[in-house]
């Protein structure tokens, strides 16, 4: 479905937890996350540290949106 939606014009993210298959499945912007069962945090962080890794996921999705690519990309690090 990625492949479809990019196709249409839309730039699309895969926040993926096992980059590898998202690289299979074709995603052509990928940010990492945290882990299967939690994606987009940890439970096991306190509530401060969580919302950290959430926002930063989070901006780096958005930055992986505005980025021109040409073919696959994996964007790993969440400062940038």
């Amino acid at each position: 479905m990625v492949k479809e939606i990019e196709r249409a014009g839309l730039p699309v993210v895969h926040i993926a937890t096992v980059v590898p298959i998202s690289t299979t499945v074709g995603a052509n912007r990928i940010v990492p996350a945290v882990a299967i069962p939690h994606p987009l945090g940890n439970p096991d962080e306190n509530p401060e540290n969580e919302k950290k890794i959430r926002r930063e996921i989070v901006e780096q999705s958005l930055k992986a949106l505005q980025t021109e690519i040409d073919g696959q990309t994996v964007f790993e690090d969440k400062e940038e």
